[in-house]
């Protein structure tokens, strides 16, 4: 914002004004608390033939953070608003007025003799512009080209991220009224503006606010209203409120603590809204609520969305070159396209010989054109883990802010949940194949149980003193020191899957389709201890989660706690979950920062990588084993393998409707990335499965993908 505002002062006039209109809507912007209602004024005309003219006061609220203040203005007609007004209005630096009202009194301000102040307004705004951004005045070429650079980037960002366009000029000189305040709002991200306008007479009101996706919360008060002194002249009060998601807001009688009117209401990103309360006379005497759109919000979801379009545009182009390309016509126009000019080459060079044309002859063209040898890797993994790992690094690393690229709060499913539990079942993929073809090497299973065990005490040790985020609250010490983490939870997933594999490990067929004792199970009977272990596991997961006496809290408690369950168990976030973990480690080595902070305000620390979880990030990886074995056992039965993949991924998706019941909150086991609960990671594995049916027929056998550019960061090892 700031390297923004220097350069909007190096500009003057209209160009400043442009500027911060374009660059003003996902960038944090700064309204005034009581702005103008203009378009719900306009929509009542009936109003203002009760009230007569009204009055027009010099609004504030579309000053820039910059602006200075001024005292309280007069009120004056609208033929008195001067120039100097205009341009406070509109957003200008007053320097910027001030220049523009001199070079206009001066004929131009230097621009030469004859033509007049908007013959000669432009190149002395050139000059101006290069004095101001470089301090060299003879480049005008350079001044052009910045200015040029500017507008075409301000209708860039206009485009993109302004759609519902700036309020009318008719909206922005309609003047508020009873403005006896005037403190600044800072909207950000996620942010809309909320003028409450109070027409009832001494009646104070609290506004309550809560989002809808928080499940069974207490409302939280958001601003207090007090009530109108005189009839007609409504008592003004501004808040900022979210725009992630859709908002519920109740308004009560302070004094009587009664419930006035409430209403449900998805706020656009810094749109400007009013709240009209006021007695409706129909009859019977009431209160009612009308909600005004006074400046539409600017659609913060359009990035997004072109993104997904442009993608989707490159994947249908290069999909149907890949098309023609595998037409024999089409190779041979485009062989014979190339060849023919090849030989117009050689023949017009001076370097042309017999030896070079045998080299650039036909031949070689049509060897490029043969199908590559059988791979030796799964490149749909790779593909897979391409993707989980890119996904990865733009969640990390913020998601341009948006709510669905962050972990859910709770309960529920976000773009940012699905990548861990990916990766994990992955991983369990990569252990029984990677295992495998080192066993058919020859290496003694001492000799690799050291390789896993050393594998594992580095990831640990990497995720306990390197990748630990309670540095961010000074040096590192042990009484601090976050103990579970997602490197930490991976090493120990990693040793478990690749031990249990290891001990029970038996030679894979070369081909079932060549052994009559191949049945159609033979991927799961052959690992039947291995799933005797796992539901050992599950059943001690359910038994702790469901069972597990935790103090001050009910049995088998899933909720966030905070305001959650209208803040009955504030300190229960977690369960069983949060209460092992507290009592096993201490509150101090935990994650102090969990997502069901942002909805429901806890305050307990509480690690969505804790103890309990990593009993199911266990099952997620052995359920990734299986899928390993599917390919491994049935390499050259296309057929089968697809069949156990949709088997498999419609399996566990009935599994989860019946946690769920296909409900976000209301099921028994809901889908819950804190908690890994056993319907997220029959979810996620259902997904998994889902993928890779797409994957491995698309990139592995018929060959109509590669898999790039997610096969690239897929193939490296991490």
């Amino acid at each position: 914002m700031a390297g923004r505002r220097n350069l909007a002062e190096c500009l003057s006039g209209e160009w400043s004004e442009a500027f911060w209109m374009f660059f003003s809507p996902r960038t944090k912007s700064t309204v005034a608390e009581k702005e103008n209602p203009g378009s719900s004024l306009r929509k009542r005309p009936e109003r203002r033939a009760e009230s007569g003219p009204a009055p027009r006061t010099l609004p504030r609220g579309l000053a820039p953070p910059w602006a200075p203040a001024f005292p309280h203005p007069p009120r004056v007609t609208q033929a008195a608003v001067t120039a100097f007004e205009r341009e406070v209005m509109t957003g200008a630096r007053p320097c910027a007025a001030e220049k523009r009202r001199a070079r206009e009194r001066g004929g131009g301000g230097g621009g030469g003799g004859g033509g007049g102040p908007a013959a000669n307004a432009a190149p002395g705004r050139e000059r101006r512009l290069v004095e101001a951004a470089g301090g060299m005045s003879g480049a005008r070429g350079a001044g052009l080209a910045m200015a040029a650079l500017l507008l075409a980037a301000s209708v860039l960002s206009a485009a993109l991220l302004a759609s519902g366009g700036s309020p009318e000029r008719g909206a922005e000189a309609e003047p508020p009224r009873d403005l006896d305040k005037k403190r600044h709002i800072e909207l950000k991200m996620d942010q809309a503006l909320l003028l409450i306008h109070n027409e009832l007479l001494g009646t104070n009101l609290t506004v309550y606010w809560n989002s809808e996706r928080c499940y069974h919360c207490l409302l939280q008060a958001l601003v207090n209203v007090s009530g109108s002194a005189e009839h007609g002249k409504p008592s003004i009060a501004a808040a900022a409120v979210s725009t992630q998601h859709g908002s519920i807001l109740q308004l009560n009688d302070t004094l009587e603590e009664k419930e006035v009117c409430r209403l449900e209401y998805k706020f656009g990103e810094f749109g400007n809204y009013s709240l009209l309360v006021k007695h409706v006379h129909n009859g019977v005497s009431e209160i009612g609520c009308d909600l005004v759109v006074n400046k539409n919000p600017v659609d913060s979801n359009l990035p997004v969305s072109i993104a997904f379009l442009v993608g989707l545009v490159m994947i249908i182009a290069v999909c149907f070159l890949r098309f023609l390309l595998s037409l024999d016509d089409f190779n041979n126009w485009i062989s014979k396209a190339i060849n023919s000019r090849e030989t117009d080459r050689l023949i017009n060079s001076e370097l042309g010989s017999p030896s070079r044309a045998d080299q650039l002859s036909g031949d070689t063209q049509s060897e490029a054109w043969r199908p590559s040898a059988v791979r030796l890797r799964l490149h749909s993994m790779d593909t897979f883990r391409g993707i989980a790992l890119i996904l990865m690094v733009f969640v990390n690393y913020g998601g341009g802010k948006y709510w669905y690229f962050k972990h859910a709060s709770w309960n529920g499913l976000t773009v940012a949940d699905l990548v861990f539990p990916w990766f994990v079942f992955i991983m369990g993929s990569s252990i029984f194949l990677s295992m495998t073809t080192i066993l058919q090497r020859g290496c003694s299973k001492l000799r690799l149980l050291g390789k896993i065990a050393w594998r594992s005490f580095l990831l640990i040790c990497i995720g306990i003193i390197i990748v630990n985020p309670n540095y961010c609250l000074g040096p590192l010490s042990w009484d601090k020191v976050r103990i579970p983490g997602v490197l930490q939870r991976l090493g120990v997933t990693y040793f478990v899957v690749a031990v249990l594999e290891l001990i029970f490990a038996k030679p894979v067929p070369d081909s079932c389709a060549s052994e009559r004792r191949c049945s159609s199970l033979q991927d799961v009977i052959s690992s039947w201890p291995q799933w005797l272990f796992i539901l050992m596991l599950e059943s001690i997961w359910l038994v702790l989660t469901f069972f597990l006496p935790v103090p001050g809290c009910p049995t088998g408690y899933l909720g966030p706690g905070g305001i959650g369950d209208l803040g009955k168990y504030p300190n229960c976030t977690g369960g069983a979950a949060g209460y092992i973990d507290r009592l096993l480690l201490g509150d101090d080595h935990l994650y102090q920062h969990p997502s069901s902070t942002v909805l429901y305000h806890t305050t307990v620390a509480y690690d969505p990588e804790g103890i309990l979880g990593t009993i199911n990030s266990i099952v997620m990886a052995f359920l990734g084993v299986q899928a390993g074995k599917i390919l491994l056992y049935y390499k050259d039965q296309t057929k089968d393998i697809l069949i156990r993949f949709t088997a498999w991924c419609c399996f566990l998706g009935l599994i989860s409707v019946a946690f769920t019941k296909i409900s976000e909150n209301e099921g028994f086991i809901p889908v819950n990335k804190n908690l890994w609960s056993v319907s997220y990671i029959t979810t996620l594995s259902s997904f998994a499965f889902f993928i890779l049916l797409l994957l491995y027929p698309l990139v592995d056998v018929k060959g109509l993908w590669t898999g790039a550019p997610f096969l690239y960061p897929g193939n490296t090892k991490v």
